[in-house]
């Protein structure tokens, strides 16, 4: 028998037990059979892919079709992770109708499991229609990085009594529409905890504290490849760019200086065949 597939029963098996639930992004198709390897329970191919792979400012400039091709790859890398793939900016907003047709995109093209959208209360007709058309939808709260400008940066959210308010209404409203899952992004850490005692969405925390039922971080900020900014919620468990550029550094002095490539890199002829050439 193949690998068992994680499914959003195994999901809520894990949050009803008590056991945390694991997300990591990833993007391409190496770094998918590594988050696979490593046994995280979910993938998220982020719209964040267009600051750490693709160099855009923001996530805004972020299309369907990239992410659809990204999401192609990380499926093709993920034998066990349940893949969720991100909904980008207007590719949800400008009808109901359209929405249903791009998340579909991600589920028909790319194979992923389910799809993630930003927004709070006025995302509701969007996640039910969604969710009615057979597509499981991740939502998402708090800081949401798509409405950066409108939120006048990246900034915490819910850090008052209203908006706080504001939020678990928010969660509350998208598990009724019929949300599975929920991330929460850059809210005080007791804010967090109201949401997931009062909600039976599976809460996915990133900057929200311990006590979600699970955490996700960008792949690119916990290895050490995204050198721009380090976000105060991200943990650097290896600093990988110096070694790579180091690395790099190595093999333009050895190219340079003819020390590369060496003789047991090299495909040899005898002199006699070399003669016949």
């Amino acid at each position: 028998m193949g690998i068992k597939k994680n499914t959003i029963s195994y999901l809520f098996e894990k949050k009803e037990s008590g056991k945390k639930v694991t997300m990591m992004t990833a993007y391409d198709y190496p770094t998918a059979r590594l988050v696979d390897q490593a046994e995280m329970d979910t993938i998220l191919v982020g719209d964040s892919l267009g600051m750490v792979v693709l160099g855009y400012d923001s996530t805004v400039p972020v299309t369907m079709d990239e992410m659809i091709h990204h999401c192609k790859a990380v499926c093709r890398g993920t034998e066990k992770s349940f893949v969720l793939g991100d909904m980008p900016f207007l590719s949800y907003h400008v009808s109901v109708e359209k929405a249903v047709e791009n998340a579909g995109r991600f589920i028909k093209e790319a194979g992923c499991e389910a799809v993630k959208l930003e927004g709070g209360t006025e995302m509701v007709p969007v996640v039910e229609a969604i969710v009615r058309a057979g597509i499981p939808v991740c939502a998402h709260i708090g800081l949401t990085p798509q409405s950066a400008t409108k939120l006048s940066g990246f900034k915490v959210q819910g850090k008052d009594a209203e908006g706080a308010r504001e939020l678990v209404k928010a969660a509350r409203d998208l598990e009724k529409a019929g949300a599975f899952m929920i991330v929460l992004e850059c809210i005080p850490d007791l804010v967090a905890k109201r949401i997931t005692e009062e909600v039976n969405m599976i809460t996915i925390g990133i900057g929200a504290g311990k006590f979600c039922d699970g955490q996700v971080l960008v792949y690119h900020d916990l290895v050490g490849l995204f050198e721009r900014f380090t976000p105060k919620m991200v943990k650097q468990y290896v600093n990988l760019a110096p070694q790579i550029r180091e690395a790099l550094v190595q093999y333009r002095i050895e190219v340079e200086n003819n020390d590369f490539p060496g003789p047991e890199h090299t495909f040899v002829m005898s002199p006699e065949e070399a003669e016949k050439i």
